[in-house]
C-alpha cells in the first residue's frame, strides 16, 4: 500500500496534540451548534491515528477519512423490535498530515492543522448523526457539503483564530479538497 517507503506516525508528542486539538475543537462545535454537553455525549465517534487503523479506513491523498460504523441490536424474540446506532470514526491519516506540514513548514504549524482537521470531522459527523446531511450522499451532493462544512468550521474556528490558524483557513478555500469524501 505504501510502496518502498515507510509512512510517517505521530510521534509520543504529537498524539497528545492531536487528543488535546480534538478535546478543543469537542467545545467549539459545541459552541457553534448551541449544544449542551448531554447532546455532544450522545455523538458517538472515536479518533485513530495512521498506526491504528484497519487497511480500508487507509487513503492516500487526505489528512482524514470518516468512516460510518452501524451497529444493530435484534430482539430475537420480536423481529419488530431492532436498536441499534451510528459511529463514526476519525481516521487521520498522520503520513498526510505530516508531510503537508514539512512542504509547508514553517507557514503551517501542526497544531492548528490538526485543530481544523478536527472541527471540520466533527462538524461533519454532527450534521449526519442530526440528519442534515446524508453520509451515503453522491459525488456533487458531497461537494455541496464540504463547502458548507468548511465554511461552519471557519465559523467554529472565529473565536480562537490566531495567526497560525488564520493561514490554515487560508489553506482551505472552499475549492481546496483534501478530505476524502467520506465514502
Amino acid at each position: 500500500m505504501f510502496g518502498d517507503f515507510m509512512p510517517l506516525y505521530f510521534n509520543a508528542l504529537q498524539v497528545p496534540m492531536a487528543k488535546k486539538a480534538f478535546n478543543d475543537a469537542e467545545k467549539l462545535v459545541a459552541s457553534q451548534f448551541r449544544l449542551s454537553e448531554q447532546e455532544l455525549k450522545k455523538i458517538k465517534y472515536e479518533v485513530k491515528t495512521l498506526a491504528y487503523l484497519n487497511e480500508q479506513e487507509i487513503k492516500d491523498g487526505t489528512f482524514a477519512h470518516l468512516c460510518k460504523y452501524t451497529f444493530e441490536k435484534t430482539d430475537v424474540f420480536d423481529d419488530s423490535c431492532k436498536d441499534g446506532f451510528d459511529f463514526y470514526r476519525i481516521c487521520l491519516q498522520d503520513n498526510n498530515i505530516l508531510d503537508a506540514v514539512e512542504r509547508a513548514n514553517p507557514f503551517i504549524k501542526l497544531s492548528p492543522l490538526v485543530l481544523y482537521i478536527a472541527v471540520h470531522e466533527l462538524t461533519h459527523i454532527l450534521r449526519f448523526s442530526n440528519g442534515t446531511s446524508d453520509f451515503h450522499a453522491d459525488t456533487d451532493d458531497k461537494e455541496k457539503e464540504e463547502i458548507i462544512v468548511h465554511n461552519l468550521t471557519r465559523a467554529a474556528l472565529q473565536p480562537v483564530k490566531g495567526y497560525d490558524l488564520e493561514i490554515v483557513l487560508d489553506c482551505f478555500s472552499s475549492n481546496f479538497k483534501n478530505f476524502d469524501l467520506f465514502n
